[in-house]
């Protein structure tokens, strides 16, 4: 007869009975004759004869449960992923974060491509009060929060980590004040918030916990541009940039998680994906090297060919200066290449069609009239990079649909023409793929993925399993983790009794 499984609750109940019940200790030292015993009174937090809210009782072990998960090892933070790729739909990815006490959701957009995680403050004037997303805008306010305070000027956050030119400290103020400026010409002005994100941290074992810590982020009382339009109005920006306030590099500093981060977002059907951080491990995934001390995550495109066929293109154009160079960024819809290489992709791809379908010109774009299937007409494209690492270009991940005419399909090259010198790499390419940003080992790596599929995440001690845009499955081995933590209740005890009668532990 097969023994059945105790509930995960019991053993959660076995772990905090070590570490809350009344015990007796014996320590025995070198040859003495007889056992010095020590016995801990404990008292009741909450007395019994008052009520307790539960919402107090909830906050009290989601404290103490996220210092024993940090006490015990680093562990991977997943995030849900929302949105698509496709301009015509959305044309944006995002996630919800959890701010504040009592915690609030935000969904805010997925962007590699800036530091900062921000929300719109609750005395924003011209913020968006409706989203065409069918989302429901949500609004931060401080005061409402009993675990929030204001960066000051004087805050060390202010005068070292963040002290950039995005960062003011106005004389009327003493607020700690930022201002930005993002390349679609959109900005937001507002001020640097302490306060507690709340998160599920995957330990070894596949355990899922409630845990939390404290972040600094902004606080959005002004914006401007796309960011005041209502029909894609979003909560704010998640910058999982390599910067020092970027919430990836607040919580690695600390050992909460380990220094890299990963996604995978679903192209088709309704899109979503996976975003955790920690390292998503697939056999296939190749890296290239980051570009040393940039601002962004700069990448060494060295060429680029169409149906295997280098393009005529000098590299020097993508070589990284100042105002040069390739970045990956998950705040982009579409693709963005230089001059000197867009007019070549562009001549070399409709050169390799035009045989079998129809070229023409749409809204000043190039564009083809298809009636056959796109993978048996258009070609692969193949972006080189630095290290060997080749990113393969499917014709969906560099064409869109944009709809019908006489007949035949009609999609457009969704790749544009760069304003500056600057190639960037945004959804359309990075999407069905799976990105890994090692930080620690300063490097990129992908490979191409079905993101409607589980992935294997590395953790401390061992891989977890996320299923289906970031779910996580679970398994016995929780109820593993559970008994392994066990003993560490018990080894807590021994240190107390240890100081409590002079005996050295162990």
């Amino acid at each position: 007869m097969r023994a059945l499984a105790a509930p995960a609750e019991f053993f959660i109940f076995l772990v905090l009975a070590a570490l809350t019940l009344p015990v007796s200790v014996v320590v025995r030292c070198g040859a003495a004759p007889a056992p010095r015993t020590a016995v801990l009174s404990l008292e009741r937090a909450f007395p019994l004869d008052r009520r307790v809210d539960p919402d107090l009782l909830r906050a009290r072990d989601r404290v103490r449960h996220a210092r024993i998960l940090q006490s015990v090892a680093g562990g991977v933070v997943d995030f849900s992923v929302e949105g698509s790729s496709d301009p015509l739909l959305i044309g944006l990815y995002f996630t919800k974060v959890k701010l504040g006490s009592p915690p609030k959701v935000f969904n805010v957009q997925i962007d590699t491509g800036s530091d900062v995680l921000w929300v719109t403050c609750s005395s924003c004037s011209n913020c968006p009060q409706t989203s065409g997303l069918g989302i429901e805008l949500s609004f931060f306010d401080s005061s409402s929060s009993s675990t929030s305070y204001l960066v000051s000027c004087s805050d060390p956050l202010c005068t070292s980590q963040i002290q950039t030119m995005s960062t003011e400290c106005p004389p009327q103020s003493n607020q700690c004040s930022y201002s930005f400026q993002y390349g679609d010409g959109s900005g937001t002005t507002g001020h640097y918030v302490s306060d507690v994100l709340y998160f599920n941290m995957v330990m070894g074992g596949s355990l899922i916990a409630n845990s939390s810590a404290p972040v600094v982020f902004g606080c959005s009382n002004y914006q401007s541009g796309d960011l005041t339009k209502s029909d894609k109005a979003i909560d704010g920006i998640f910058g999982f940039g390599g910067g020092d306030l970027s919430v990836i590099s607040q919580l690695s500093s600390r050992g909460i998680t380990p220094k890299v981060f990963s996604h995978c977002l679903r192209g088709d059907g309704n899109g979503g994906g996976i975003m955790v951080l920690g390292e998503i491990l697939e056999p296939t995934i190749v890296y290239s090297p980051l570009v040393p001390s940039q601002p962004h995550y700069n990448l060494n495109l060295q060429s680029i060919a169409v149906n295997g066929q280098p393009l005529p293109i000098d590299p020097t154009v993508f070589a990284t200066t100042n105002n040069r160079g390739t970045i990956i960024d998950s705040g982009t819809t579409l693709t963005y290449l230089v001059e000197d290489a867009f007019d070549p992709f562009v001549n070399a791809l409709t050169a390799t069609v035009s045989q079998t379908v129809t070229p023409i010109i749409s809204k000043g774009r190039q564009c083809f009239l298809v009636s056959s299937s796109l993978s048996e007409t258009f070609p692969l494209v193949s972006l080189n990079f630095l290290g060997g690492a080749t990113m393969l270009l499917k014709p969906e991940e560099y064409l869109i649909h944009v709809g019908f005419t006489e007949g035949a399909a009609l999609w457009c090259i969704g790749f544009e023409k760069a304003q500056e010198g600057v190639s960037i790499l945004g959804d359309l390419v990075l999407k069905d793929k799976i990105f890994v940003y090692d930080l620690a080992r300063e490097r990129i790596g992908w490979a191409p993925y079905d993101c409607s599929l589980s992935v294997n995440v590395s953790v401390t001690s061992g891989k977890d399993e996320f299923i289906n845009a970031g779910q996580l499955s679970m398994s016995s081995s929780s109820r593993d983790m559970l008994l392994e933590l066990l003993p560490i209740g018990l080894i807590i005890l021994l240190m107390h009794v240890s100081r409590a009668t002079g005996f050295p532990f162990l």
